[in-house]
């Protein structure tokens, strides 16, 4: 049985994705993908590509890049769901101009209202040199806090290096 909150943190390209995914799969529950990501460039369609690629038709999708709560609203108990990436929804707050405080504190709530468990995936930014422009600071900030609130609230939270977890906080099932 997966706890309320599980949270997977890594650096880019970390396997967190993958290490979440096969961790949801293991509760036997149903499996919900809630995507975040914007395909704003061709990079990022790629990328998209790629995380469609590996799920199974067993998934059910859901997408929403800034309000998670009318999706999680649709997850039933018989359900788990992956919020992929909760990166990816603080940059389009951003790209929004939103108040990102108040966004934060409805993905926490909406997070705590959801009737399965959930599993979020977040970028460990503040392992890098300190970014040369205002706004990437600011995102690197805005990240910080981000991933220090879920991190609070979940039961569990697990570092993904070159693919092994590294439990932070809490015990895996």
């Amino acid at each position: 049985m997966l706890p309320k909150l599980t949270f997977v943190l890594g650096g880019a390209a970390s396997g967190k994705s993958v290490w979440a995914e096969n961790y949801l799969l293991s509760s036997r529950l149903d499996p919900v993908y809630l995507a975040t990501s914007r395909a704003f460039d061709d990079e990022i369609k790629s990328r998209i590509k790629v995380h469609q690629s590996r799920r199974s038709d067993q998934w059910r999708t859901l997408e929403h890049e800034t309000d998670l709560g009318p999706g999680l609203q649709t997850v039933a108990e018989s359900e788990a769901v992956l919020i992929d990436c909760a990166t990816m929804w603080l940059t389009n707050h951003l790209m929004d101009d939103s108040d990102t405080s108040r966004a934060r504190s409805g993905l926490l709530s909406d997070i705590a209202a959801c009737r399965g468990p959930v599993v979020v995936v977040s970028n460990e930014v503040g392992h890098g040199i300190v970014p040369e422009n205002a706004l990437a600071r600011h995102f690197r900030d805005l990240q910080g806090r981000l991933n220090i609130a879920l991190a609070e609230q979940a039961d569990v939270v697990v570092l993904v290096t070159a693919g092994l977890p590294q439990v932070l906080k809490g015990q895996l099932p």
